[in-house]
């Protein structure tokens, strides 16, 4: 059996690791109001949420072979944080005993991906959301010395150009990144997140 755990063990564990910053990050915000303002323009805690919920859903569908674009169609929750840790749950899982080569990701041209390239995209995603939920209600998240390299790399890697200035982009525009920045600043920067970022009520 091919899975992605035989390509990359390494990887995958940071994955992990990185799954648990958002989940650390949502269960410290549970009892915040969801009408909080995030990073995210436009975007309450609410929203963030449901759209990690989907995220992490849709990730784990197309690890377990599926392509069904309904899947990553953003639906009202009753509970969503409560949705967010059962999916976080789900897609760890999915990605551990997965067979898939290749990955339909219908939401990121052009859908299909190596499996080891949709784990990076995942992580990334969900490092970047565990800082946005944590702005959100004045929390930290803090990258290990491990995980953060790989953090990085990826970060370095995500394209730049028009596409980050279309609505719904997943990353803004870079920002300016010093020699001195932090690991995290500069991983902030670099997918257009300001580490300055306050609410602005």
């Amino acid at each position: 059996m091919h899975t992605i755990l035989k390509t990359d063990r390494l990887l995958l564990a940071r994955h992990e690791r990185a799954v648990r910053l958002s989940v650390d990050a949502v269960e410290a915000a549970s009892r915040a109001p969801l009408n909080l303002e995030t990073p995210c323009a436009g975007w309450d805690l609410r929203d963030l949420l449901e759209h990690m919920s989907t995220q992490n859903r849709g990730f784990a569908a197309a690890a377990r072979g599926a392509n069904d674009p309904e899947v990553w169609v953003v639906h009202r929750s009753v509970d969503p944080v409560g949705d967010y840790l059962r999916s976080a749950h789900e897609v760890v899982e999915a990605f551990a005993t997965s067979e898939a080569r290749t990955l339909v990701l219908p939401e990121i041209p052009p859908g299909h991906f190596p499996a080891a390239i949709a784990v990076g995209f995942h992580l990334i995603d969900s490092v970047v959301h565990a800082w946005d939920v944590a702005r959100s209600v004045g929390h930290v998240i803090d990258l290990d010395s491990d995980l953060a390299p790989t953090v990085l790399r990826i970060a370095e890697a995500v394209p730049t150009g028009t596409a980050r200035h279309r609505p719904g982009a997943a990353f803004g525009p870079a920002l300016e990144v010093a020699d001195t920045t932090a690991t995290l600043d500069h991983i902030l920067r670099l997918l257009g997140r300001s580490p300055e970022w306050l609410p602005s009520a």
